[in-house]
């Protein structure tokens, strides 16, 4: 029945990075899908913060997305979720259109999901996975790091307990130095004491889910404590049970708007997944279609538009944390999937007692996580025209912004092949 069921899968060209799967690999995989659910849901819900969209949305970018990859893509080891650069990108053009976390926000967000789908399918269409070598490694991490240093501004405000936001992150670092007398000191050793844990063991003991044990505990501690009506800001209610199925409704100006917001998606999302899926390809002596993962990020790009999500990536990061916890198959990830279905329904009205400054901090590491400070100063070594190429761009992209500092990255990166 395995064998009849994998040459069907086979012909129809479906399901390649899942089969063939023995019961010990099944087994494994699922021990390893629980133990990447563990670590990698406080994370996305750390990138719908970034992306400015409801918490709950963050897990809805790991249940149909997941599937969708799952069954379309060739990649065993992709993780194709919710992705700091990706929701930088789109946040930084959508919070000029429509307040942050609001229905219509939400509607542009799955249509820019939308868009970014159907630039992938076209260009699986026309076989253009080579686009990903035209983006240079360089170029790709100052952008990286710009992005990181971007995010990492954005979240000093709740985590310093402060009420102000800026859209530009030198306005934002302006308003925090301005305001910065009028900190609340229990929500700033929260978020310290956050951060430390999180970094810390990171180096000394990387499988432990310290995120997912900060996020635990804060609710814990938050509910029985009442955190809110100390001044420590909670996430409020947040909606459970599955995602609703919509089309995304936008007007057709709006539409015309978000074209190059997706294309800014597109060369990332094209960029980041072939990098990350050779990476582990390599690593465990297996070929790679990257046709194929075009075609399935593309289907977890229309699922997440019509499961009222945003754009998803496959995510370098996650995906190493997924080899870390042992995957070998994308039947992990629908096992991942499969956790994520019960924490909506059964545990997502726990979320509302979470602490924005414990979010903002898991956020906070992610950002830094961003800055390859060790490849960075590989490149120095190697070429310092390289590294101030690759700073050049990091600067770019906290001054100017992500979805311009794409724009210089993928000009840089033509010229640099060029010369």
């Amino acid at each position: 029945m395995q064998d009849f069921l994998g040459n069907l899968a086979t012909r129809a060209g479906v399901l390649k990075g899942v089969l063939p799967l023995s019961r010990a690999a099944a087994l494994r995989d699922a021990l390893a899908g629980v133990q990447l659910a563990s670590m990698d849901i406080p994370q996305v819900l750390g990138y719908a913060r970034i992306a400015g969209m409801p918490a709950v949305t963050g897990l809805y970018t790991v249940f149909l997305p997941l599937i969708a990859f799952a069954f379309f893509g060739a990649s065993r080891h992709l993780v194709v979720a919710a992705d700091s650069a990706t929701a930088t990108i789109f946040a930084s053009r959508l919070s000029t259109m429509a307040p942050v976390s609001s229905p219509e926000y939400a509607s542009l967000a799955a249509m820019v999901a939308l868009l970014t789908a159907a630039l992938l399918f076209v260009a699986r269409i026309f076989k253009l996975g080579f686009l990903a070598d035209f983006l240079s490694r360089t170029v790709l991490v100052g952008f990286l790091a710009g992005v990181g240093v971007q995010v990492g501004i954005a979240m000093l405000g709740d985590m310093l307990g402060l009420t102000g936001h800026a859209a530009r992150s030198v306005d934002q670092l302006v308003l925090v130095a301005r305001d910065w007398a009028r900190l609340d000191v229990p929500t700033f050793a929260i978020s310290v004491l956050v951060v430390v844990a999180v970094l810390l063991f990171k180096r000394v003991w990387p499988r432990l889910p310290v995120p997912l044990i900060a996020v635990v505990a804060g609710i814990a501690a938050s509910d029985m404590y009442g955190f809110a009506a100390r001044g420590i800001a909670v996430l409020g209610p947040v909606a459970g049970g599955l995602p609703p199925l919509r089309m995304p409704s936008v007007t057709w100006e709006q539409m015309l708007d978000l074209v190059p917001v997706a294309a800014s998606c597109f060369v990332m999302i094209v960029a980041q997944s072939a990098a990350a899926s050779r990476v582990f390809a390599e690593r465990h002596h297996e070929a790679t279609d990257t046709n194929a993962d075009l075609l399935g990020i593309a289907a977890a790009n229309a699922a997440a538009a019509f499961s009222g999500a945003f754009v998803v990536n496959g995510s370098p990061t996650q995906t190493a944390m997924a080899d870390r916890a042992g995957t070998r198959s994308q039947f992990a990830q629908i096992v991942f999937a499969a956790v994520v279905v019960v924490v909506l329904l059964f545990f997502s009205r726990f979320l509302q007692y979470l602490p924005r400054c414990i979010l903002a901090s898991i956020v906070f590491t992610i950002a830094v996580g961003l800055i390859d400070l060790k490849t960075l100063l590989a490149i120095r070594r190697e070429s310092p025209g390289e590294f101030a190429l690759a700073v050049f761009t990091a600067a770019a992209v906290v001054l100017i912004g992500v979805e311009h500092g794409i724009l210089v990255a993928v000009a840089l990166s033509l010229l640099r092949h060029v010369r």
